[in-house]
């Protein structure tokens, strides 16, 4: 998936198998700018690194999935909550 990210900004991303507390470095940056500048990469910016901060894990809203047959007395009710990882954003080194 593809983010859109400010310093300081606390977003879910996919689920990772990291401990809450620790450090992550996200590597594949499109574009950076700041202000004036703008660097974009060719498919990625070459250096460019964000560092953030794991908060946690976190449920997502439940989806309800219900399946149904017509006439046939048919009723499936079952739910999912996606799982997510919390991060802040702490820095971002182009």
């Amino acid at each position: 998936m593809q983010y859109r990210v400010e310093k300081g900004q606390v977003i879910n991303i996919d689920l990772l198998d990291v401990e809450p507390g620790s450090q992550i470095e996200l590597g594949e940056v499109l574009l950076v700018g700041n202000g004036d500048t703008v660097r974009v990469g060719a498919p990625l910016v070459s250096g460019a690194v964000v560092k953030a901060e794991v908060l946690g894990v976190k449920k997502g809203e439940k989806i309800i999935v219900f399946r149904y047959r017509n006439k046939k007395r048919y009723r499936r009710r079952t739910g999912h909550r996606q799982q997510y990882t919390e991060i802040k954003i702490s820095d971002i080194v182009a």
